[in-house]
This record gives structure tokens, C-alpha cells and sequence, in this order.
């Protein structure tokens, strides 16, 4: 019996599992910011999940895109981000495969 890796989210953050049936490589898990949730191309995904999916799921937070897609939102928000708040410490930085490299909050692959 294989059992499902847990891992621990950060306050502030939430994971997220991305991927379409089908798709190479099948579903990945991600964490990302809260703030992710109040931008509205982000809420388009929100309402995309629960037409698919509905409210009631177990585990981490299902979104139905494909990686590749996921990944240039979270680019998008990020550069949105900066370009709006002259701080730094304030705005993601996108992260691949790791748990982020230091900076106050990043998405990761888990």
C-alpha cells in the first residue's frame, strides 16, 4: 500500500492540485499565496473548479488546467504583483521544484 506524501502549508499559503485528465504527466501538486485567490484571473479558475468539480473535495484544492497554464498565471499574477507594489517582500516570486529559495512566498511544485 503506497501512502499519500502530507506535507505541511504555511500560514498564508494553500496547496493546490493542478492538471488535466489526460495531460503528460499528470497532476502536480503546487502552494501558493492566499493572495492568488482575490485576483480575478484567478477567480475565473475558482469558478472553473467548482463548475468541474464542485465544493465538496477532499485534500488539496483541484484545478482543472493544465500545468503548463497554471504556471504562466502564477507568472502573471507575480509580474502584476511587482508592478504594482514597490516593495519587494510584499510581491511572489514563482519557484520551480524546490521549497522557494528564501523569499517571502513562492509557488512550488511539491
Amino acid at each position: 500500500m503506497q501512502q499519500e506524501k502530507r506535507m505541511k502549508v504555511k500560514k498564508g499559503s494553500l496547496a493546490v492540485r493542478v492538471g488535466l485528465e489526460g495531460e503528460e504527466g499528470g497532476f502536480r501538486k503546487f502552494v501558493i499565496p492566499i493572495s492568488y485567490l482575490y485576483h480575478p484571473l484567478f477567480r475565473r479558475l475558482l469558478e472553473a473548479a467548482q463548475e468541474a468539480y464542485g465544493y465538496r473535495s477532499q485534500g488539496p484544492l483541484k484545478l482543472p488546467c493544465s500545468v503548463e497554464d497554471f504556471l504562466h498565471l502564477c507568472r502573471r499574477i507575480d509580474r502584476e504583483s511587482a508592478s504594482s507594489s514597490s516593495s519587494s517582500s510584499s510581491s511572489s516570486r514563482l519557484s520551480h521544484g524546490g521549497a522557494g529559495g528564501g523569499h517571502s512566498f513562492s509557488v512550488y511544485s511539491c
